[in-house]
């Protein structure tokens, strides 16, 4: 074998790991331009933030795969109006929250909620707001545990498997997943959110902010392995346990979602037939975003009709 082949398999190799340290490290700096505050927990330390008066009902809110906590910027205003106090955070690996090792799967992320519950001592009932993956992980601890009075999941993932696009197995494959990951998930996803510039209601700087987290170290590994552990698993059980204890679920979902496939509100009915289905006409799936308003609506109907 020559030493120029020796050479390019070198770079090959090498090449992920140097794409990840090119990217900017979670700084103190850059945190101490974050909103809110930090709790350390037995994983890592985690970014949260409260909003709303002390005293009022909790509802804690879990963001999804690859956005942080703001993407519940529109969310908290509707919900403060409605007279409750809500508690968003960043999952480890995204927006403020350490790099935390380990893998992503669902026994990571509900140690980290309920570490995080502790810390900030919600004992109490409280209602659980999931939105993508987030709906899966808040699935996950409503069937768990019983301080969850009530249920919200906005385009919940775990429900029906999205048809796999061309090629999409590279992504999550073993060792070249890794690989690929590393050093075109970025532009990838930069890629994907020019071709899905959306009209932002809610956070006029949506994309930017997107495009930048792509630029942080951790972040793209975290992806990765959410999508592994978490997104290529189904949570019917979970669901079926909430069904059984009666507890009330709100389900909002967009009609144009690309992500989310429509079946998946055919599979709540079947699992959970008291849940609460609301549509929201041509909506894709960041609805948070786009849709501000209608999922106001639901909300207030929802949480009005539990008070």
């Amino acid at each position: 074998m020559s030493f120029a082949l020796l050479g390019l398999l070198l770079i090959v190799a090498v090449w992920p790991f140097a794409a990840e340290l090119m990217r900017k490290p979670l700084s103190e700096a850059r945190r101490s331009m974050a909103p809110g505050s930090f709790a350390d927990l037995p994983q890592g330390r985690t970014h949260y933030r409260w909003s709303g008066r002390e005293g009022d009902p909790i509802v804690v809110c879990v963001h999804g795969v690859s956005t942080p906590s703001y993407i519940f910027a529109a969310t908290e205003r509707s919900l403060t109006a409605l007279g409750y106090r809500v508690l968003t955070y960043d999952l480890y690996g995204r927006g403020y929250s350490d790099r935390a090792s380990g893998a992503q799967d669902m026994e990571f992320f509900q140690t980290q909620l309920l570490a995080l519950l502790t810390d900030q001592k919600v004992f109490d009932g409280f209602t659980l707001l999931g939105f993508s993956m987030g709906g899966q992980i808040a699935t996950k601890l409503a069937a768990d545990d019983e301080r969850v009075e009530r249920l919200i999941l906005v385009a919940p993932s775990g429900l029906a498997q999205a048809e796999p696009e061309e090629r999409a197995w590279i992504w999550t494959a073993p060792v070249i997943g890794d690989w690929v990951t590393r050093v075109f998930g970025g532009m990838a996803l930069r890629r994907e959110l020019v071709e899905h510039t959306s009209i932002a209601t809610a956070i006029p700087d949506f994309e930017d902010r997107q495009a930048a987290e792509t630029r942080m170290r951790g972040y793209l590994p975290a992806l990765l392995s959410s999508r592994r552990h978490v997104l290529s698993l189904l949570g019917h059980e979970d669901h079926r346990k909430v069904a059984e204890v009666r507890l009330p679920v709100l389900a909002i979902w967009g009609s144009a979602d690309p992500v989310i496939p429509r079946r998946a509100l055919a599979e709540l009915s079947r699992l959970n037939s008291d849940a609460r289905h609301v549509e929201i006409k041509d909506a894709g799936h960041t609805l948070l975003q786009t849709h501000p308003t209608e999922v106001a609506a639901a909300l207030k109907d929802f949480l009005t009709s539990q008070s």
